[in-house]
This record gives structure tokens, C-alpha cells and sequence, in this order.
């Protein structure tokens, strides 16, 4: 009976359900430096009292330039492996399978069949926000 109660929660209120259009504050625009790509941690948009960890999330932010950016989703779009960011050599890799992507998203070697997946941003009222309801891939074709 217990593990039923998100599932009615959502079949008497449906406002509480998963909204794919919403944006969510990631920071200031000023809070990234232009040339760089950050690690940034968020909190998916919905949320019930039982979804502990999995309701968190994680994005990279590359900074191209003064109010021009790129979002991508940590997972490899191979198999979904979280990738990591080398600021050294200006390149992200996936630990799993050998994936590697440039600076921009694009593939540039190993198994995955395309480039990496972004969130759409905007800027709004001085915030750098993300479409974080909206999974990046779902959509999308290789």
C-alpha cells in the first residue's frame, strides 16, 4: 500500500506530476567564467518525500562566452555513463567504454554514436536557468 502513494499522489493531484517545461536556476551568469566548464549540481524540478538521491542531478556548464553557453547532461550518449571534464586537455571522457567528446559536445572518439546531449538555457531575471524537466536525448535521434 505504501509504495503506491506517489503514484496516487499524482492521480489526485496533478500538478504535483513531472513538468517537462520546467526551468530551473543553475546561477547567475556572472558566476561562470568565460573559456571554462563547470561541474554544477541541481535538484530535478518535482519531488517527493521518498525520492531521497535520485532527484538529484548534474550538468556541465561551459562558459563560451560572456552571456553564451552551452549545458550538456554528465551522460556518455553511448550507454549513459556519467563523463568526466578534463580542463587540461580540454576534453570530456567517459570511463566506461572509452567515449570521448571535445569542449563543445561533439564526438570526437569511441563508441558513442554522436555528440553530447545539452540542455536548452536561457537567461532570465539575471539567472542562468535550464529546461531540467525536459531530458536531454529523449527526444533527440543519434
Amino acid at each position: 500500500g505504501l509504495a503506491a502513494v506517489p503514484i496516487v499522489t499524482v492521480v489526485i493531484d496533478p500538478s504535483e506530476a513531472p513538468d517537462p517545461n520546467r526551468w530551473i536556476g543553475i546561477g547567475k551568469p556572472s558566476d561562470y567564467e568565460a573559456g571554462t566548464t563547470v561541474l554544477v549540481r541541481f535538484v530535478m524540478p518535482w519531488s517527493s518525500p521518498t525520492d531521497g538521491e535520485t532527484n538529484r542531478n548534474a550538468c556541465y556548464v561551459r562558459c563560451i562566452e560572456d552571456g553564451k553557453f552551452q549545458v550538456f547532461a554528465i551522460n556518455c550518449a553511448h550507454l549513459g555513463c556519467p563523463v568526466e571534464w578534463f580542463a587540461q586537455s580540454r576534453l570530456f571522457m567517459c570511463p566506461c567504454h572509452g567515449g570521448v567528446y571535445y569542449e563543445d559536445g561533439s564526438r570526437a572518439s569511441g563508441p558513442p554514436p554522436r555528440g553530447l546531449f545539452e540542455y536548452e538555457w536561457r537567461i532570465e531575471d539575471d539567472r542562468l536557468e535550464i529546461l531540467a524537466g525536459n531530458l536531454p536525448g529523449l527526444q533527440e535521434g543519434p
